[in-house]
Order: structure tokens, then C-alpha cells, then sequence
């Protein structure tokens, strides 16, 4: 099992394109058959370094690579890319 985590750090005044982007990432939760679990988080804590991750799990890191390149996830992540300051992501063995 993989262990997919993202954090992202947006860009001022995107708050809104963020909450849109994260509400496009959870709906691919049971729709891409890749992904075993999936959670979303919004940072709640002041003078953090990120203001939300993903937590995912896959079968092995095929599996990661197919949701990578799945058009639904393309397209979400179209969003992400455009609103974004930074990103930073670990993957690891279960």
C-alpha cells in the first residue's frame, strides 16, 4: 500500500478557488477506482507552512501513477496549478 500526502500553499485572495478545487478533489473519491481512501484537510492553525493536504492510499505506486494521469484528476489539478504558490508531496510504503 502507498501513502500519498500533498500540501499546498495558495495564493492570497484564492480562498474561494481553493474551496472549489478541494470540493473537485474529494468528488473523485469513488470515482476513481484507484483510490483506496482519501482525505482532505484545511489547515486550522495560524503561522502554518501550508494551508491544506491530501491523505491518500493506493494499492502500489502503478496504481498512483494511473490516478496521476486520470483526465478527472488532470482536470482538478488544472485548477490547482493555477492558484498555487507552492507544493510539497511524500509518498511511502504502508
Amino acid at each position: 500500500m502507498i501513502r500519498h500526502i500533498v500540501v499546498w500553499k495558495f495564493r492570497a485572495g484564492e480562498e474561494e478557488n481553493m474551496k472549489k478545487f478541494l470540493s473537485g478533489l474529494q468528488s473523485l473519491d469513488g470515482v476513481i477506482p484507484e483510490i483506496k481512501s482519501m482525505q482532505i484537510g484545511v489547515n486550522c492553525k495560524e503561522g502554518n507552512n501550508f494551508d491544506a493536504c491530501l491523505i491518500a492510499d493506493f494499492e502500489d505506486f502503478d496504481a498512483l501513477e494511473r490516478y496521476k494521469k486520470d483526465p478527472r484528476h488532470v482536470a482538478v489539478s488544472q485548477l490547482c496549478k493555477s492558484i498555487r504558490e507552492s507544493r510539497g508531496a511524500v509518498d511511502f510504503e504502508l
